[in-house]
This record gives C-alpha cells, structure tokens and sequence, in this order.
C-alpha cells in the first residue's frame, strides 16, 4: 500500500477490562498461546487482524461511518474516564476530529483510557485490505488461500 492510497475498509475493535490484565504482555503477543483467545488489545495494533473475526465490533468501508462509531463507543464510556481533562467536550472533540481524519487517510485510528475502577479501555479502528504497516496480514472476514498460512 502507497502512502497516497487508502484502506479498502476499517474493522472496529473495543476491549474494556482491567488495568492490571493490560499490565501482561505474554497473551498481547502473538507468539503466546493465549493470544488467539485473548480479547486485551494487543501490543501491535495491526495484530487486531490476526485475532479472530468474532472480536470485530464492526466493518466500515465509510471513513465517516467508522469514526461515528469511534466516538458513539468513547462518548458511552467518557463519564467513567479517570481523568477530568479527557472527559471535557473539547478534548473529545479534538480526538474525533483526528479519528476522522486518520481514518479517511486509510490509517489506523486508537485511543485508550484508564477508567474509574482500575479499568482500561481501548477501542480501535484498524485499516484493512491492505494494512499498511503489515500488507502481510489478511483480512480476518475473508478465508485464506488455499495452502496459505493466515
């Protein structure tokens, strides 16, 4: 993929769970066996496409579409943000502006928060067909190749 050249479509993923599960990196790698099963978001956001497709939230090929439920997830869960800074309007605004923007450049758009609780969310929309980090990577809604390893 050219940097001129945009994703085909963008897959949504959200985890919410605790700070402390977000603390343990073995299953956010995929060489660890829990990988596959694990729903915290992995350490490598292209890595999303190696999880199955069950975990995709939603599939957008409208980047307006994509970044609307980028900021219907976050705005849902903004009251719970452990700091007051990331939930004022205007800091919310500037982070949908930029996940619209990233998203319609065929990027990858994430954001994390630490929640009340010790709780942590992430929600992503990760480029797909190609990624344009990992164009090695296929899309988890599509069977692989015949004799090809996914």
């Amino acid at each position: 993929m050219t940097s001129d050249s945009t994703a085909d479509h963008h897959h949504g993923y959200m985890w919410l769970g605790s700070g402390f599960e977000l603390a343990k990196d073995g299953p956010r790698r995929p060489s660890h066996p829990e990988f596959v099963s694990s729903k915290v978001v992995p350490l490598e956001r292209a890595h999303w496409l190696l999880k199955p497709a069950a975990f995709i939230q939603g599939t957008w090929s409208s980047p307006r579409d994509a970044a609307g439920w980028f900021a219907d997830v976050v705005r849902g869960h903004a009251s719970w943000f452990a700091s007051e800074r990331e939930r004022e309007a205007s800091t919310l605004a500037d982070r949908y502006a930029r996940v619209a923007e990233d998203v319609a450049r065929g990027e990858d758009a994430v954001g994390g928060w630490y929640l009340t609780g010790a709780r942590f969310l992430s929600v992503s929309l990760i480029a797909c067909s190609s990624h344009r980090f990992r164009p090695e990577l296929r899309c988890p809604q599509r069977s692989p190749e015949p004799g090809r390893r996914q």
